[in-house]
């Protein structure tokens, strides 16, 4: 599925880590992008903020060309609010969805970094889910793969020289970590570019049409298996 157009108008929506949001692209710009990082459940905050971002814009769901959803990976329960509050609101004005991918959007707080960003989720169980981004073009290009792994296993995948910079909700748990492993090489992210942007979303949407898909066909994206799958398994080859 294609955009013709120019400068689509985009809602994204972000529940898949502690920070839940909202953004709207149009004309090529964000025109409004609201983030609540303050303990309340995402079930009960994100359809308010949806709504208030449209109004505040003076929109409606039918003037929006494609509705993105920061699709994983990233808390099972809240990837599954976001993918499916995009695909109802899809589905009812009859319009496009498109699944962002959280580690590219967190890579985009970096946009045109000489160096690699490494964004780091915390998940659970000693594991973060991590990749790398050149940044250097501007859009995230892989420079390493995505995996969900212990910490040290990701920062020996990584280049042996070169500028690194740490960044998403994985930077408090680990940073010492980090700092211990790589020393001076390792940049760590500010609390103001620490955190996944809708807005950026958002963008990584706009830029790419090709990834748009019917409302029915958008899925969670997951690196591993939810725990519940995980402890099924478990339990059935301990039966076995």
């Amino acid at each position: 599925m294609t955009f013709d157009g120019i400068n689509p108008t985009v809602l994204a929506i972000d529940t898949s880590g502690p920070v839940a949001g909202c953004a709207v692209l149009k004309g090529g710009k964000i025109v409004h992008q609201i983030a609540m990082n303050h303990g309340l459940t995402h079930s009960e905050t994100i359809m308010s903020a949806v709504d208030a971002a449209l109004s505040a814009v003076n929109l409606a769901c039918a003037d929006v060309d494609v509705f993105a959803a920061v699709a994983g990976p990233g808390s099972f329960t809240g990837v599954r609010i976001g993918v499916c509050a995009a695909k109802g609101l899809a589905h009812g004005a009859g319009k496009p969805c498109c699944a962002v991918h959280a580690l590219d959007a967190l890579a985009m707080n970096f946009y045109g970094f000489d160096g690699l960003c490494c964004p780091i989720l915390d998940a659970r169980r000693g594991q973060v889910y991590c990749a790398a981004f050149d940044m250097r073009q501007g859009l995230p290009r892989r420079a390493l793969a995505d995996a969900a792994e212990p910490l040290a296993d990701f920062l020996a995948r990584l280049p042996k020289d070169g500028r690194l910079v740490f960044v998403g909700d994985g930077v408090p748990v680990h940073e010492a970590a980090v700092r211990e492993a790589l020393g001076d090489r390792a940049m760590i992210a500010p609390p103001s570019l620490r955190d996944l942007r809708a807005d950026a979303a958002a963008v990584l949407a706009a830029r790419r049409p090709e990834t748009w898909v019917e409302a029915k066909t958008l899925a969670p994206i997951y690196l591993r298996a939810p725990q519940a799958e995980r402890e099924r398994k478990v339990k059935l080859e301990n039966n076995a």
